[in-house]
């Protein structure tokens, strides 16, 4: 039946992972959809050097850079796999990355992958693209790039920071350089076509020699958010719009606190969101039918993981910020779910109806209902009415049971190979 299967692949690759600054937890289903078109990234040391055949990671636990990537495909797996075998070891090439400037690097690095791609010989006459949401972490610092409508968000003490914006065609900003570089939008669409407004690939939509990078019609240049990190960061959660699709980024946070507070992997917590965003069935309009992929990233501060656990267990135990409820740990299988974009750039809403104006979000109940909640604040959100719509439904659930890291070597002035569409962990090594 076109792009979907007659039944979903559930089988999940799923891994769990840290440092002594940070825990992992990633997974990733193909769904409903004929391929996976999915990536990720997980680089714990990103600093990694060889010398002599031996590594030699930085010690200095405030200086130590780690790196968490996604990456959705469209058109085809190939862009992705690309970016998720080899950004990270193209944005450590960059000599701002070398300089300390995190920010730069980032974006240099999107654009210097763009280039990779387009000048590989294998990559000729190649229509796909990407998202990207990738993030550089410090003990101190957050620096989140994104291009296209993959999604970072931070968990702080219940609550969802953005950590990334949606590139949308119909975003102000954006129209004006789509059409800026000649292209139109139209149904919300970049020449009617593409949904999304920056990608890595997509050179179709990258001809006018005349615009530097930046100013195409689609660009892979990202923004930047840069975030001090505090002690009442938990968590930050990245995924593709397979999961932004099918729910807020608030409700996200609240289940998965609810996961932590129960003790489960942060993979399992990964792999227990992707099969309650799992559709019932392919005719349902899309959602719920995308590929989906999941990193959790835990912010230690300084802790052991079972400090962590306990720290936020506690939190949650004293009803310090929202939560989903106990029974949401086990909550398992498809909910009833409307297309609902809780950013600042939904197209599908409409605007009579008040929900474009106020923000608005949907929340989705464990009875498969909805609960439209109070206008979000957009940087930090009160959401008391809404843990407690959750508390009020969920009694009526019935939970029921459930039951390669690819690594290599670039040298930083040829084109590097993709050979994966895998994560990475404990960095590859780097040339000089």
């Amino acid at each position: 039946m076109g792009q979907n299967l007659s039944q979903p692949v559930t089988e999940k690759s799923s891994a769990d992972g840290g440092n002594e600054n940070f825990i992992y937890g990633a997974a990733s289903m193909q769904g409903w959809r004929s391929s996976m078109e999915d990536a990720h990234t997980i680089v714990l040391d990103l600093q990694v050097t060889t010398e002599n055949g031996e590594e030699n990671k930085v010690i200095d636990l405030d200086s130590r850079l780690s790196l968490f990537g996604v990456y959705d495909g469209h058109g085809g797996d190939k862009v992705a796999q690309f970016a998720g075998e080899n950004i990270h070891r193209i944005i450590t090439c960059q000599e701002s990355f070398k300089k300390g400037d995190n920010e730069q690097a980032l974006k240099d690095g999107f654009l210097a992958t763009d280039r990779a791609i387009l000048k590989d010989p294998q990559f000729q006459g190649e229509l796909s693209g990407c998202t990207a949401t990738v993030g550089i972490l410090s003990n101190k610092k957050i620096y989140m790039a994104n291009a296209g409508d993959s999604r970072a968000v931070l968990g702080i003490k219940g609550r969802a920071k953005p950590l990334s914006f949606d590139h949308k065609p119909m975003n102000e900003g954006e129209k004006i350089r789509i059409i800026s570089a000649g292209g139109t939008v139209e149904f919300g669409r970049v020449n009617g076509n593409l949904a999304l407004s920056r990608a890595i690939g997509d050179f179709e939509f990258k001809k006018n020699s005349q615009l530097a990078p930046e100013q195409q019609v689609v660009t892979a240049y990202p923004d930047v958010i840069i975030h001090n990190i505090s002690n009442d960061d938990e968590f930050m959660v990245i995924a593709c719009d397979g999961i932004w699709d099918c729910q807020s980024s608030q409700s996200v946070v609240e289940f998965i606190r609810r996961g932590i507070a129960a003790k489960q992997e942060l993979s399992t917590i990964c792999e227990n969101l992707m099969d309650n965003c799992l559709s019932s069935s392919s005719e349902v309009g899309g959602i719920g039918c995308d590929n989906m992929t999941v990193v959790i990233v835990g912010l230690l501060h300084g802790k052991s993981k079972t400090e962590w656990y306990e720290n936020i267990a506690g939190r949650v135990s004293e009803g310090d910020g929202p939560c989903a409820p106990p029974e949401y740990a086990e909550l398992r299988g498809p909910l009833i779910r409307k297309n609902f974009d809780d950013s600042d750039n939904g197209f599908q809403l409409d605007p009579s109806k008040g929900l474009a104006k106020h923000l608005r979000r949907i929340i989705l109940l464990g009875d498969g209902s909805d609960s439209l909640t109070n206008p979000d604040n957009k940087l930090m959100s009160d959401l008391s009415d809404e843990d407690h719509d959750l508390r009020s439904q969920v009694s009526k659930v019935h939970a029921s049971s459930h039951d390669g890291f690819g690594m290599g070597h670039i040298d930083c002035e040829n084109s590097p190979k993709s050979n994966a569409n895998t994560t990475t962990d404990n960095l590859a090594s780097v040339s000089e």
